[in-house]
């Protein structure tokens, strides 16, 4: 148990510790996080493919997937919009167009075809099968030893956090309606409470979560969290132009921990520069904890 939580948590903090000035090093550090994500995805996919009775576990992990979503996204979704509509926000007063919405959702779709090479790949009779588990945990701890050092690097202060309460409210209410929808996922799954509350703590960031959630459950409830996670990020790309006019918070709650990066262009461009600071509070907040609950409901709690 220590030993989960540990692997997860240390390298998070040793990187959160290190603070780079220099641009180039930090480009770096991203270039290689992205390239890392295709890596983790690939070996994700070709741990799927040495599953026992393959159809079955894939109609499972399908039939798990739409519960979950549907719970956490949806109870996520009901909070939000309900909250919004006590106390409105202000509408946009630009209208912007979604050109590049197409785009974005290739984008997402990368990250699957990066699973399905290694479903393929998963399927030959290769000897590095073996060392599958510890090139995992390796490629782990450098993961969030590198996201530790690109949080840090950020510049974002405690007191800019503090001060800005939208980012603070919508983190607290995406977690909050994420966990509820976990917790009845779980009881439809029949699975245990922790499992369910796992699952929902990934707010959107698939490729850690689907790590996480794999070393500590398997490749079943893995997949099934990276789904998850990769449909709400493809959930808040397509409903974003539809509700950033009336719905401006709503929309931002949807995005998770990718409000940070990935949506926040489209984010900005639907509710102009004023949604910028709450969804950058909001996704760094996420990223912070999301490793953080994840690793507690896997092994802490467990």
């Amino acid at each position: 148990m220590y030993f989960g939580i540990l692997i997860a948590l240390v390298p998070l903090c040793i990187g959160y510790l290190i603070k780079l000035n220099e641009p180039n090093w930090i480009t770096k550090i991203n270039q290689t996080l992205s390239w890392m994500v295709y890596f983790i995805l690939f070996i994700m996919g070709s741990e799927l493919a040495r599953l026992d009775n393959l159809t079955a576990n894939l109609q499972i992990i399908l039939f798990y997937t739409g519960i979950i979503f549907l719970c956490t996204f949806g109870g996520n979704f009901i909070f939000l919009i309900l909250i919004e509509r006590c106390f409105p926000s202000q509408a946009s007063s630009t209208v912007q167009t979604y050109e590049s919405r197409f785009k974005m959702i290739l984008e997402s779709l990368r990250v699957c075809i990066a699973l399905a090479l290694g479903f393929v790949v998963g399927l030959l009779p290769l000897f590095i099968w073996q060392y599958s588990e510890d090139i995992t945990k390796v490629v782990l701890v450098f993961l969030l030893l590198l996201i530790g050092i690109q949080l840090r690097s950020n510049n974002i202060s405690l007191k800019q956090i503090l001060l800005n309460k939208v980012g603070i409210v919508t983190t607290i209410i995406v977690v909050i309606s994420a966990f509820l929808g976990g917790i009845i996922a779980a009881l439809i799954l029949d699975q245990p409470i922790h499992v369910g509350l796992a699952m929902s703590s990934g707010f959107g960031w698939y490729s850690l979560s689907g790590i996480l959630m794999t070393e500590a459950h398997g490749p079943i409830i893995g997949s099934t969290t990276f789904l998850n996670d990769i449909l709400r990020e493809l959930s808040a790309i397509i409903l974003i132009p539809t509700l950033i006019k009336r719905y401006k918070f709503t929309a931002l709650g949807l995005c998770g921990a990718t409000s940070m990066d990935f949506t926040l262009p489209m984010l900005q461009k639907g509710a102009g520069v004023t949604i910028v600071p709450p969804a950058i509070v909001q996704g760094f907040l996420l990223t912070l904890i999301m490793p953080i609950f994840m690793t507690l409901f896997n092994y802490g709690i467990a």
